[in-house]
């Protein structure tokens, strides 16, 4: 995935400042009886979360609508004349994977039963963004893979 990350609040700032400089300090002199040590995760709960996660359901009508995005992606043509000169490079199997496997995490984050298209869509920028080699023509004007990326979702219907 490429995440963009802004850049933090001062307090969020101050907040890093202070985990880092915590991290770099001997053990002995992290322990401070007034304040708690964070929780830490076990490993069978992140085991457990991982087959939540790959046992959530999604609709072959879901599944298709992934791939139909992938493909798009490949045979922009298909779509709009501006993704095809937009686009040079597709996404590969590694895209496809990586949204079924982020959409199903973003869906199982956010409570859902299922896997819905609006997850698919809503995750797609952050998985697909860095699988997209734009063209000489979206780079001359000024076209970032997130519009791409919008005109996409826009055009590719859900099934």
């Amino acid at each position: 995935m490429h995440v963009y990350v802004d850049y933090p609040e001062e307090k969020s700032e101050r907040d890093i400042m202070l985990l880092v400089r915590g991290e770099e300090q001997p053990e002995e002199a992290k322990l401070n009886p007034t304040q708690a040590a964070p929780e830490k995760l076990a490993q069978q709960v992140i085991f457990e979360a991982r087959k939540e996660i790959h046992a959530l359901h999604m609709a072959e009508a879901v599944e298709s609508y992934i791939i139909a995005l992938i493909q798009a992606t490949r045979t922009p043509e298909r779509y709009d004349k501006d993704l095809r000169k937009w686009i040079q490079i597709g996404a590969s199997p590694r895209g496809t994977i990586g949204l079924d496997k982020c959409s199903r995490a973003y869906a199982w984050l956010n409570g859902h039963d299922f896997v819905r298209p609006d997850d698919v869509q809503t995750i797609a920028h952050d998985v697909l963004r860095h699988r997209l080699l734009l063209s000489y023509d979206a780079q001359a004007e000024g076209i970032k893979a997130d519009k791409v990326i919008d005109r996409i979702v826009e055009l590719v219907a859900v099934a």
